[in-house]
Parts: C-alpha cells; structure tokens; sequence
C-alpha cells in the first residue's frame, strides 16, 4: 500500500517518466494479469501501474550534490575543537567530585571549616575594613544589605560555626538544631535593631534600611508592626530571639535556673550551698513528711533499723521502680573529696556505649561532665553518690550460715529491702546486687577497616561485570558480619542481586554470604558478609548500657549485639517464652550462661526465683547453690518432668489468687499488695506476699523428650500456654531441633525464638519458620526472632568467661544461703512409694491404658503392634492393667474385656502416676 501511495503522489505532481532500463518489467505484469480473462479491468489497471513504478524509482535516484562552501570545513573543525575541549574538562571536573566523594569524612569537614574561615576573612575585610573593589561591593550589597548596622558580627559568627566544625566532628547530628536556633535568633535581634531604628521602609531609601536591620529586619518587622503594631511585635520578636537561643544552647525551658545557677558557679559569683546551713530546714521538712504519712510507715531518723514483722510488708516491699538504683562503678568514700580518679571512673563506666548507641547518660555523669574541675569539688558539688546503708553487725544477726556482710567486695552496690515471699530465712538481711566491675569491659567496636573497603571494590566489580545498575551506598560494622546497603538502579529487579549469591561469595572469598531483600525500612538491598577480623562481645558491656538507660526490670536478659553495631537487650518478662536451638559448637551454652547472669546482676531472690534443668549434668554445675534457685539444679529427666508439673500447679495457684482478688496480671496484683489495696476476709490467717517471677530454664530439651515424651509436652504446653500472666516464664534450650523434640504444640506457643548455626535447612525451618540459620558461621553468630517481630535480627552473642560467672556466683552465695521449696520433690517420694511394681514402665503403661480404652480393644497382640514392643513386655502390661481392673480376665485366644469408658481414661491415669 505504500508503494501505492508513492505512485499515486507521482501521479499528482507530473513527475512520470518512462524508464528503458526496465521495459521487461512493465510487460511481464500485463502478460500474467492476461492470464485471466476475466480479469480485464486488472489487466488495464496493472498497465497503467508500470509507468508509475518506474517514476517512483526515478524519484529514488539521488540529486545532485551542491558545491562545497569553502566555510563549511571551518565551522566543523570549530565545533569539534570546542566539544572535544567541553568532554575534556567535564572529565576533569567529574574526576575531581569522584575524588572529593571518596575523600574522607574527617577530610571534608574539614574543608568545610575553613573555607567558612576564608569567608570570614574576606567579610571581615569588607565590613571592618572598608575593602575596595568588587568584592568590597559584592560584600556591602550582600552581607551589609542583609544584616544592617549589626554586619559587624557576621564574621564573628562564621569564625565560631567553623571552631565548632573543627573542634565537634562528631556531631553531625547538632547542626540542623543550630541552624535553627542562629535563623531565629537572628531573625529576632535584626527585627527588633529594626523597630528601634524608627522602621524605616523601602521608600526611604536603601541606605536607611542598611543603619537599621537590613533586609533580613525589614522582612520580620514589617508584617508584624503593620499588622498588630509595635506594641505587640516587639514581645514576638523578643520571644523569638529566646526560642533561638535556648535551641542554639540546647536548654529546655525548665532548666534555665538550673543552667544560670551553673553559670555563676563557673564565673565565681555564686557559691553552692553547703548541707550543714540548711540541716535545720531539712530535719523540719522531713519531720513534716512523716506525719503527713500514716502511723504504720513512720520512721525516725536514725533509728536503727530493727525487723518489725507488722509493718515489714509495707517497708520492704516497696514498688519495684521506686527503688534507689545501684551505681554501676565503686562508691568513693563521701569522707574525702572526690579526686580525677575518682571523676574518670565514674565518667568511663556510665558513658559507655551511651554516646554511641543514643542513650542518655547518667545524672552523676551529666553533673560531672559539666565543667566541673577537680580542684572545685568542694563549691560545685555534684549529685551525691548514695552510700551504702549501714551493716548489723553480724553478731546482732543470729542467722545460721550467714557470711559476715561487712567483707563483701569492693564497688558493693546499693542496698535492698527486707526479705519477701518464698525467701524462707530465718532473721531478716538485707541483698546487695553484683557490681559490674565483676565483668571484664571490652575494647570499642570498629566502624571501619581495610577489609570493608575490600568487600566494597569486590562487590562493585561485580556489579560492572555482570552489568547490573547497581552500587554500595553504605556498610554497617557488626562484631562477626558487616551488612552491605546496595541500592538499584531503575527498573532494575532485586532478582538480579540475588541471583548473584554465588558469584558475589566467589568474589569475597566467603562462603556464609546472607542477602536480605529488602532491609527493614530502608528501599536497599543488605548483604551480609562476615568480617575477617571479628570482634568479642563482652556482657558487662551489654550491661553497662542498661544500667545508663537507667532501666531497672530485673527480667531484663543481654543478648548480644547487632550487625549495626548496636547491643541487643530484652525482658524476658515481654518476650514471654523462649526457644534457643543450634549445634553444637554453635554458643548457645554461652547465651545460657549470659541469661542466667544477667538475671543474677539485676535481680535478687525476692524479685526472680529459678529452676534449672541440665540433663548433662555439667552444663550449670557453676550455678549449683545461688540464692535464686528454688530448688537444686535438676539432672534426672524423670524429676525435671515432675519438676515442670509443679510449676503447672504453682501457676494454678497463682492464677486462683488473681481470680479471687479481680486482677489479670502479676504485676498489678504485687502492686496492689505493696500499696495495702488487697484485704483479705475476716478470719483469715493468710498473710498475702508479692509472687516473684519464676524464671525455668530448661538446658537440654530433646533429652527430656526421649524420656517422657507426653509429661514433658503436656506441662511445657500448658506453662506455655497460660503462665505468662502468672509471672512464670519459660527458656527451652536444644542442639536437636527436630519435629520430634520441637512439636508443633511447643512451637505455637514459643513465641521467641534465637536461632544458632545450624546444620540443615530444615533446622533452620523448624526453629525460625524460614532459611537463615543453615548459613551462620557459628561461635555466637545468632539470629533473633523476638515476639512479634517479622524478619530475625542477626546479631552476635554475648560471652561471659567461668571466671566472671565464678566471681557472680561467689558475691550472691555471700549474700544469702539458698533455701528450697519442699513442695517441689514431695511428689516424686509418694510417687515411688505408690508405683513398686510398676518400675520403670510407668509411660509405657500409660500409653497402653490409653490405647485400650480409647478402643475398647484388649489384646496383646495390639499391644505388641503400636507400642512396639516384645510380646513379655507386653503380656506384663496387660497383666498390670488386669490388676488395676483396666481389662478383664484373660480369655484364651479372645481379646479382654475393657472395664472402662472412654470418659473415665483421665481419672484411671491419675491413678496409674499416683494422683489423688
């Protein structure tokens, strides 16, 4: 057709001419047209197409080419000179942001200070020098035009933004609150320099506005004096100058007394109050607050402080948050003046990590950081330390295998209320928690090493390799693995990355390679490589952080710490169960041992109680004797099922005193006890005490599972379950975490889970519901899924050493003697008594009265099919159920007689174990 359309144009224009190149051509259509004679008109038409074709390749012929102009050749060579000199110095200038780009940090902020340095030399030049020229012009225009008569302190003020650019690099984060705060304090004083220079306006000249606010003046009084007069635009104004300067100081408003009290101190113009001038005052308050207590929590000062058992609940047990906290470095003796010693001890131990990782410091640091020389200890005295309360001798005591309190170590911590329930002591004494000086500090964290810049250029060549629009826009250091941000290009897939697992491994010479897409709440791709040069996390680092945090849940358990660098902390109390699986080797013993320190480091026996459970026998011997045990550590399997049983009748009981008393949970139910709210009915001799938490740790699940599949599942499940509100919480340890130690039910109501180095797929699926823990390189490197988290967080585990958990153990075991719960092995002594002749198959005839009452089928030979088990062994059941009238008498070759309906198969097992 477009042929067609082409000859039809020709047609129209008259340029058809008749080619002798091509006659045959034109008859060759006309003769096969011919062929048809009824086809006549076609046959015209096909004539008179010829002539047409040939005009159109006529027309295709190329015209004539004009004479070259003799400027043509010039203008070419100039227009090539001039881009082949515009690609040449774009290339040096795209070299040299190439080079800034990859400059150091530490390199341009630098950069940045001096030249705001030049440009302070240069307006100072002009402002206070009258420079000539055009930049003496260009600085009047600008800077004096905009400041006015207060131009005099623009260099000043770029000279001070670029000290701080030098003397704070490490701030980046403040300079967007001082930019702030400079606009509104300048803001401020040029509008008001403006009304107090008459306000002058735009028709009076442009020098008029320059000896009053300049521009920047103008532009913040004008609208305001013409629209609520300077009555009201003055106060705005000073307001605004206010703002900026307590943003510029960052100075909340409440602590301006206490900023301008600090001021004159460090000038010398005001002194600090010493304590002995208003002891008289103090004593008067205190006098009044006693009175304005009730009668029952009176106290005089300097009583001694002897064990009332009327008032001991509403004394000891007070809220768990209003307790005065320990200080996490040795007290110095309040008798001397604090030395530098004593500052940088105090200043190291609770600023570590808190910089770092955000978190606030301390109000003992906040006060010694605060320009506080050491020869001014005595005039700018800090917050004071809280000394430990004073001993009873340990005469005075009468307490039967109590350690004489007055030799505990050095750094001891505060001291703490009386006993509370389940303690059990004879004699009242009060608990002092482990100082942290007990653990070992570790060294700072890397941000940056030669090996990341290695990863970074491998994965970059990568990338250009296999021709993927991609790039490395940033890296996050952990101890073990350092994750790497990639970000895509457009319409680029997330795909193509990770279809480049095994290339990219190829390329850094690591096999563990972990690529998350994408990273949680960033559009980038992380990829996870491990570090040549791994790090050691220390637990009292961990633990340091928290007690700068200031947060006191004694459930609080370290972790570890991330792949970005930050430490890993939760409450156990929150999570509320937890499963921790993986090989052998993998670290999961020692994030045991961390979560039992921890325990130990921030809770005493009144607020955690435990239950250990090691199987192996060897795992947590170290623990054997602490005063948060309530019960001796577990080794048999058959007494930790009986032992987990327990705990299912102590929730029981617990949740029947929440019933009674309308409470849902454990921790409003100790709060109302604390405060007195809970009365109990008249007559009745119970005494109500706080329930502590119930901490059980069990080290070795799969072995348990071996022995008493069905105990073991039924109490973990039901502890799982229904406990946490009860205060009771449950931590599952296994290197086996098969379908068969790890059921369905336990999973569902785990909901925490901390995955180790696997040696499966599988593993990795039964632990974390997904992939991820067959590619740890062990040793620590965990993954952890806390409740109601949707990715694992990778992170590396926290390690403590047999000495620092010798030293703990040592410190808690002088504070207290264990005491035991009998109630937690009377069962297993009737138990024996009860079952002699059964003997070892107590499961095993369990399993058989189920089968054959939930049949209604006695034989033999069934036993022997699903129980799986020799025909004596199986006649031996049948005969111990004939004797407990389970099936009837033997029948010959017939099956037996069951003599029990199905609803009656939960009452014949508690007889079978030995139940009431």
């Amino acid at each position: 057709m477009k042929q067609w359309a082409h000859v039809s144009a020709a047609v129209s224009t008259g340029n058809l001419t008749p080619m002798a190149s091509r006659p045959s051509a034109a008859k060759k259509r006309p003769a096969k047209k011919a062929a048809a004679p009824s086809k006549a008109p076609a046959k015209k038409a096909a004539a008179k197409k010829a002539p047409a074709k040939k005009a159109a390749a006529k027309k295709a012929a190329p015209a004539p080419r004009p004479a070259p102009s003799p400027t043509g050749g010039i203008y070419r060579l100039v227009r090539a000179v001039w881009l082949g000199l515009a690609h040449a110095v774009g290339a040096v200038f795209r070299g040299v942001g190439q080079g800034a780009k990859n400059l150091d940090p530490a390199h341009r902020k630098d950069g940045v200070a001096l030249l705001l340095f030049g440009i302070a030399l240069i307006v100072a030049a002009g402002t206070w020098a009258d420079l000539k020229g055009p930049v003496g012009d260009l600085v009047e225009i600008l800077v004096t035009g905009a400041f006015g008569r207060l131009d005099l302190l623009v260099p000043i003020l770029l000279a001070v933004i670029a000290v701080r650019f030098i003397r704070h690099p490490e701030q980046p984060d403040a300079n967007g609150r001082i930019v702030i705060g400079l606009s509104a304090l300048v803001i401020g004083v040029l509008g008001q320099v403006h009304i107090a220079c008459g306000s002058p306006a735009r028709s009076d000249g442009m020098q008029a506005i320059r000896d009053a606010g300049g521009l920047i003046g103008w532009a913040a009084a004008t609208p305001l004096s013409y629209s609520m007069t300077d009555v009201l635009a003055v106060p705005l104004l000073v307001l605004l100058t206010v703002f900026g300067l307590l943003v510029v100081t960052a100075t909340p408003v409440n602590a301006v007394p206490q900023r301008l009290r600090a001021l004159g101190v460090r000038l010398g113009v005001l002194h600090e109050p010493v304590a002995d001038e208003f002891g008289e005052d103090d004593e008067r308050y205190e006098e009044q607050w006693r009175e304005a207590l009730p009668a029952r929590t009176r106290k005089r000062p300097g009583a001694p402080e002897a064990y009332d058992p009327d008032n001991a609940e509403q004394e000891a047990l007070s809220k768990r948050r209003s307790r005065p906290r320990r200080s996490a470095v040795p007290q110095p003796d309040m008798g001397r003046q604090m030395d530098a010693v004593d500052v940088a001890a105090a200043a190291a131990a609770a600023l570590d990590g808190a910089v770092l990782h955000g978190m606030p410091p301390s109000p003992l640091v906040a006060d010694l950081t605060q320009g506080v020389s050491v020869g001014d200890r005595e005039e700018t005295t800090p917050t004071p330390v809280p000394a430990p309360a004073e001993r009873p001798e340990p005469e005075k005591l009468k307490v039967e295998n109590v350690p004489d309190l007055t030799k505990s170590a050095p750094g001891e911590a505060r001291e703490l209320p009386p006993r509370a329930e389940q303690l059990q002591l004879s004699g009242d004494i009060t608990y002092s928690l482990p100082s942290l000086d007990l653990l070992q500090r570790g060294g700072p964290g890397k941000a940056r090493s030669a090996a990341n810049d290695a990863v970074v250029a491998s994965l970059t060549t990568v990338f250009t390799e296999f021709k993927v629009d991609a790039r490395v826009t940033g890296f996050t250091r952990g101890p073990t693995v350092t994750r790497y941000e990639v970000e895509l290009g457009p319409a680029v897939k997330v795909e193509r990355i990770t279809a480049l697992t095994k290339n990219i491994a190829y390329a850094v010479a690591s096999p563990d390679v972990r690529i998350i897409s994408p990273i949680p709440g960033k559009s980038a791709v992380g990829i996870e490589i491990p570090n040549t040069d791994r790090e050691m996390v220390n637990l009292g680092d961990v633990l340091r952080l928290a007690e700068s945090a200031e947060d006191d849940d004694p459930m609080l358990v370290a972790f570890g710490k991330d792949v970005e660098g930050g430490y890993v902390m939760h409450s156990l109390a929150k999570m509320p169960h937890m499963l921790v699986a993986g090989a052998t080797g993998s670290g999961k013993s020692s994030c045991i041992n961390c979560l039992i320190t921890s325990v130990m480091m921030r809770a005493t026996p009144e607020d955690v109680r435990m239950v250990l459970v090691d199987p192996k026998r060897v795992e947590l011997t170290a623990y054997e004797g602490i005063p948060h045990l309530i019960t001796p550590i577990i080794t048999n399997p058959k007494r930790a099922a009986e032992a987990l049983q327990w705990v299912v009748r102590e929730m029981d009981l617990r949740y029947d005193d929440l019933a009674a008393f309308g409470f849902r949970h454990i921790d409003d139910f100790n709060q109302a006890i604390r405060e007195g709210k809970v009365t109990l009915p008249e007559g009745s001799e119970r005494e109500l005490q706080p329930y502590p938490y119930l901490l059980v740790i069990v080290d070795e699940l799969a072995d348990l599972m071996m022995v008493a599949p069905r105990d073991v599942e039924d109490a973990i499940v039901r502890i799982t379950q229904l406990a946490r509100a009860a205060g009771i919480h449950l931590v599952l340890a296994t290197q086996r975490p098969s379908v068969d130690v790890v059921t369905g039910l336990i999973k569902a109501n785990v909901p925490s889970r901390l995955a180790f180095a696997t040696s499966s797929l599988a593993d990795s699926r039964v632990i974390l519901d997904q992939p991820g823990a067959e590619k740890l390189i062990g040793k620590g490197d965990g993954l952890f899924l806390p409740m109601g988290a949707n990715k694992p967080t990778r992170m590396q585990g926290a390690f403590v050493t047999e000495a620092e958990v010798a030293a703990v153990v040592r410190h808690c075991k002088e504070q207290m003697a264990p005491v035991f719960r009998d109630d937690v092995t009377v069962g297993t002594k009737q138990k024996k008594e009860i079952d002699e002749d059964i003997g070892d198959d107590l499961d095993l005839l369990c399993q058989a009265a189920e089968l054959v009452v939930s049949t209604q089928f006695g034989s033999t030979s069934m036993l022997q099919r699903k129980l799986r088990v020799g025909f004596a062994k199986a006649g031996r059941l049948m005969d111990l159920m004939e004797s407990r009238n389970i099936v009837g008498p033997s029948e010959g070759s017939k099956a037996r007689d069951v003599l029990v309906k199905p609803e009656e198969l939960d009452g014949v097992l508690a007889v079978i174990r030995g139940e009431s």
